[in-house]
């Protein structure tokens, strides 16, 4: 008998999609794609059942009843370590190359921003991209909280990966949703187009409803971060304003580190813990809503 939970959960680790990204964007001049990273066979199965889960399911009246459930934050109140401590309680499989908790992912990334010399808030944000993951832990199935983010309520592109799967998600025959435009205007910016719900789109809210200090590319960097049919495929520009593309060049910066920071090396949160405290403390203090 098929196991339901493993049938919505396909990924043996929530982190094989985020390996799956890096190879299909390798760093120029690095090794072949094909031979980037080497999986086994139901890794590369469970991706691409994965996929097809997503481009599925993400309709845009999904995307409104998600929406409707998370975004008045009722889940709980956490600061932003008793987050991290929650999040560190979503146990993958060991990664191919290392293996490391969430929170070492998350330093990972953090501490790669602060080894360039970027001023705090992006080194914070670095730190706390992900957490939005913890959507996972309330329940939600991982094609509703990982994923490259893609516009619901208008026809979908073709550089969105895997586009033969979204021939089975039902607003590609919706007329109200399948032309270019769908539900939106010409240049009407982003911020006012539904992408596909996962945890990009949650973090974001729980950041600004707490009325963070972070500048906005960082909350853009947050919102953003899996949208690859815009900043890496250069795709919806017809419905960007000028905000969104003064903000461009911001995403592509956070993209290098979300992707390619990953290291054998085990950072040792004893040490950063206080400087990471501090930074929470001057953006982020006290309890959030989740």
């Amino acid at each position: 008998m098929n196991d339901p939970a493993k049938s919505q959960n396909p990924l043996n680790r929530l982190d094989d999609w985020d390996d799956f990204v890096e190879d299909r964007y390798p760093t120029p001049g690095s090794k072949a794609k094909e031979n980037y990273r080497q999986y086994d066979a139901s890794a590369r199965n469970g991706v691409q059942e994965f996929y097809r889960l997503n481009h599925r399911f993400q309709t845009y009246d999904f995307v409104q009843e998600k929406k409707r459930e998370y975004l008045s934050l009722e889940h709980g109140q956490m600061t932003v370590l008793d987050a991290v401590d929650y999040l560190n309680t979503l146990l993958d499989d060991s990664d191919p190359d290392i293996d490391l908790s969430q929170r070492e992912h998350l330093l990972q990334t953090s501490e790669a921003i602060r080894a360039d010399g970027h001023d705090d808030w992006f080194v914070l944000t670095g730190f706390i991209h992900d957490l939005g993951k913890i959507l996972c832990l309330f329940g939600e199935p991982q094609w509703a909280v990982v994923g490259d983010t893609f516009p619901v309520g208008c026809a979908f592109s073709d550089r969105i990966v895997y586009p033969e799967f979204l021939t089975a998600n039902p607003d590609s025959a919706n007329p109200r949703f399948n032309t270019r435009l769908g539900v939106y205007e010409e240049g009407c910016g982003l911020r006012n187009v539904d992408l596909s719900w996962g945890h990009d789109e949650y973090l974001y809210h729980v950041v600004t409803q707490a009325g963070c200090k972070l500048p906005e590319p960082a909350r853009y960097m947050i919102r953003y971060h899996s949208f690859y049919p815009w900043h890496r495929e250069e795709d919806y520009e017809y419905l960007l304003d000028d905000a969104d593309r003064q903000m461009l060049s911001w995403i592509r910066k956070f993209n290098q580190y979300d992707l390619y920071s990953k290291s054998p090396i085990r950072p040792d949160w004893d040490s950063l813990s206080g400087y990471y405290r501090s930074l929470i403390d001057k953006y982020l203090p006290g309890k959030l809503g989740w």
